[in-house]
């Protein structure tokens, strides 16, 4: 088993991606259904909750059919982001995670996320901070660096150990990459076989099957890995994992029974947590992807994010059921 002090994850453990306006409590549902081990909300600004922002205290939901979950943080100053730890503590989740890698304008340029990866004592002064603040178990993710020339990530999971962090996952990338080309696992590996590094190491980038998976599993050696993209409008992608992980067989694509079952569940719970018109209207993202490569699938998505009643989506996704539509691509 992988252990994050006394939080107990299977070997191998598959880890959802924090993602900004995805994976809220009703994607994470959906996640959580089909086998994803360990969650993370959508990161949290510290300015947002210090100011009582109704947004960013909505995103510290957290129910019992997720954990274990972890509230993910991220800020520019290190006694607001103290401070939003004991906040996120009264939450109720396994683990506090502070966002080191969020590449976008919004965050970095505002000194927070990856432009840390700039200022290794400040960052290492505010993980501080947010330990010191709780008492429940600190996580980072990160990038590899800034950019080419400040490839640092070794450095900062040294330091970041030291001070008492229990777990890091890794972004293949830089900053300056955002989520261009390849990502390289080669740091995240060279970590994991620092003989001072006692701390879960998980590999996060480009992970989309289950073969991939695998393959980075044996060669780069981490404890777990951190599926993002790949997940959205594809939760199965856990389960295939798992399975293949397990065996060395592939499980069959989901049936479309499976694929609308999937998406009313995830339907349901967004009209449950959000309220029926931002429920429906938030829900529109992920249509195009459930039924991504089925005949028809354009027709249908177009229909589902034209109308604006919860009757109507049900018909349409028991018409698509009842239709058998068959995988072209």
């Amino acid at each position: 088993m992988v252990h994050i002090r006394d939080l107990a994850l299977p070997d191998f453990p598959l880890l959802l991606a924090p993602m900004e306006d995805v994976s809220d409590p009703p994607f994470r549902a959906v996640c959580k259904a089909n086998g994803a081990d360990l969650m993370y909300t959508e990161f949290i600004s510290s300015e947002g909750l210090i100011r009582d922002a109704a947004k960013s205290r909505k995103k510290l939901d957290v129910f019992d059919y997720e954990r274990p979950i972890g509230i993910q943080l991220f800020g520019s100053d290190v006694d607001t982001m103290g401070e939003c730890a004991r906040i996120s503590t009264l939450a109720g989740p396994d683990l506090i995670d502070i966002n080191y890698g969020c590449p976008v304008k919004q965050v970095a340029c505002r000194g927070a996320g990856a432009a840390l990866l700039r200022d290794i004592p400040k960052m290492v002064q505010m993980t501080s901070a947010v330990v010191k603040a709780t008492h429940l178990p600190v996580t980072v993710k990160t990038r590899l660096g800034w950019d080419e020339n400040t490839l640092n990530v070794e450095e900062v999971a040294e330091r970041l150990q030291d001070i008492g962090i229990e777990a890091l996952t890794v972004h293949g990338r830089t900053r300056v990459q955002m989520y261009k080309g390849d990502a390289d696992w080669r740091l995240i590996a060279k970590i994991k076989e620092n003989p001072r590094i006692k701390i879960p190491i998980f590999g996060n980038g480009d992970i989309d099957s289950p073969e991939k998976a695998l393959e980075y599993k044996n060669r780069y050696g981490v404890d777990g890995i951190m599926i993002g993209r790949a997940s959205i409008g594809y939760p199965w992608i856990f389960r295939e994992i798992k399975h293949f992980v397990a065996t060395g067989e592939k499980l069959a694509p989901p049936t479309v029974e499976e694929r609308v079952a999937m998406c009313r569940m995830h339907f349901e719970k967004s009209i449950e947590w959000k309220g029926e018109r931002s429920g429906i209207l938030e829900m529109r993202r992920h249509y195009a992807q459930y039924f991504r490569g089925l005949e028809g699938a354009k027709q249908w998505r177009m229909r589902l994010v034209d109308t604006y009643s919860v009757d109507e989506v049900h018909a349409i996704l028991a018409e698509i059921s009842a239709a058998e539509p068959v995988l072209v691509g």
